[in-house]
């Protein structure tokens, strides 16, 4: 099994577990390349990853992959999803300007 798969399985097995923690309603994780966002959650449950999230680090892996999974309870950006966003995260701002620093991509959706 190579690097890259196995990078991906345990990856998909935190959001899993992340996704238990939280009480998120996820039906399918996909990794793949995506050109314009970190990650997507649909009203499905399907959450989608940009693969280039593989190569960072933990802590801006937990923000994307969080953030999706509010995305299961709260559809918007408001109050309560970044109240949420700071019960799990605590400064969640500083990691959401660490990835706009990157400037790959936008912020997550």
């Amino acid at each position: 099994m190579s690097t890259t798969v196995i990078k991906k399985n345990q990856f998909k097995e935190h959001v899993w577990g992340l996704a238990d923690r939280l009480e998120a309603r996820v039906t399918s994780i996909t990794v793949r390349p995506m050109k314009t966002k970190w990650a997507s959650y649909s009203t499905t449950g399907r959450l989608t990853f940009d693969a280039f999230l593989l190569e960072l680090q933990d802590e801006l892996q937990d923000y994307v992959i969080v953030h999706e999974l509010l995305h299961s309870r709260v559809p918007n950006h408001g109050k309560l999803w970044k109240s949420l966003m700071r019960a799990h995260l605590g400064n969640y701002e500083k990691l959401e300007d660490k990835l706009k620093k990157i400037g790959k991509r936008s912020s997550p959706s």
